[in-house]
């Protein structure tokens, strides 16, 4: 479940939110659990890290959002924070505290979602996620953050994790199953890559960890879209 504060002191505006929230926990699946506040000293009057995603409107009557923002990253560096604002100006002033973006009245539902799927999708990364491998004499159980590539070696496949290398027993089809949705991308026929260790692409190839990972032709279009995808999620 994600946890939601609604800040915003304009009944319409409250009731609008609270209306796409519905909309996409319908369209996305998702389970959210929200409070609201009608003024920024309702929020930050000890808080306590309690939510995961902030819906802020910057101009309130009592404690404006961005003075709120400032109070709350004093106690949480990791909340995703989005303003609500009529005014685009307030816009870099937002990212001084951390703010992911900001979302212009009046609010559409369409650019509302696209904003709130980014934010959702950081805090999913941000979950630690293992995998479970085979190896000689056992079993291995790895973070997947941890993971740069899986490269695969005759009939086995070599991690190449922040630990170190590791063997294992299995087929890339079987690694690219159990990693699917986790930013994995096939580089060529032998090669694995998780997106998130991706320095850059050159001489076609992927630089990860400062090896240069050879892209086959056919696969180059295919892994520079994933790529590209990933990287504009993760501004």
């Amino acid at each position: 479940m994600i946890r939601i504060a609604v800040v915003e002191d304009d009944e319409l505006y409250i009731s609008q939110l609270l209306k796409h929230l519905e909309d996409y926990q319908r369209e996305e699946k998702e389970e959210f659990s929200i409070q609201v506040y009608r003024d920024g000293d309702g929020i930050t009057a000890n808080y306590k890290a309690q939510y995961d995603i902030i819906l802020m409107d910057i101009q309130m009557k009592f404690v404006d959002g961005m003075t709120a923002a400032e109070e709350i990253r004093r106690v949480d560096s990791q909340v995703v924070i989005m303003f609500i604002t009529n005014m685009p100006q307030y816009a870099i002033r937002g990212y001084e505290v951390g703010a992911l973006d900001y979302i212009l009245k009046p609010v559409s539902y369409f650019a509302f979602s696209q904003k709130l799927k980014r934010a959702v999708s950081r805090l999913k990364r941000g979950e630690k996620k293992f995998v479970v491998v085979p190896i000689k004499g056992g079993v291995q159980r790895v973070e997947v953050s941890d993971i740069y590539y899986i490269e695969s070696e005759g009939h086995n496949l070599v991690y190449h994790t922040r630990e170190g290398n590791f063997i294992s027993a299995g087929t890339m089809k079987s690694a690219e199953s159990a990693l699917a949705d986790m930013h994995f991308s096939r580089g060529n026929k032998g090669y694995l890559i998780n997106l998130e260790h991706v320095e850059g692409v050159r001489d076609k190839c992927a630089v990860v960890k400062g090896e240069s990972l050879l892209l086959s032709r056919p696969r180059m279009n295919a892994f520079m879209q994933d790529l590209t995808k990933y990287w504009s999620e993760v501004k």
